[in-house]
């Protein structure tokens, strides 16, 4: 039977590593797990790398449906678009 805990898969198998990380994230992630958000450290940093490889992953899949769709609206669809929803070009670079 396989367990989930905390985001990983019990009995995985698992690497060590050396990382090097500013002090102050370090500390950080530290009070973090002091505060019981990961029962350690290292589950803490998998956890977080986990969350970036979703991210990372859900970045390539939303390039692929841009180029797909035909790509980024051009500077005349974008006025196009702000004009269909009554904004005006000067509010939209204000933002």
């Amino acid at each position: 039977m396989i367990r989930v805990a905390e985001g990983s898969i019990s009995g995985m198998t698992t690497a060590k590593i050396a990382i090097t990380v500013p002090e102050d994230v370090l500390e950080k992630a530290r009070l973090s797990v002091r505060k019981g958000s990961a029962r350690s450290l290292s589950a803490y940093i998998s956890r977080a790398m986990e969350q970036k490889v979703m991210l990372d992953d859900l970045d390539s899949l939303l390039a692929e449906m841009l180029d797909a769709s035909g790509g980024p609206l051009s500077a005349s669809e974008k006025q196009e678009a702000d004009a269909a929803l009554g904004l005006s070009h000067k509010k939209r670079r204000a933002r």
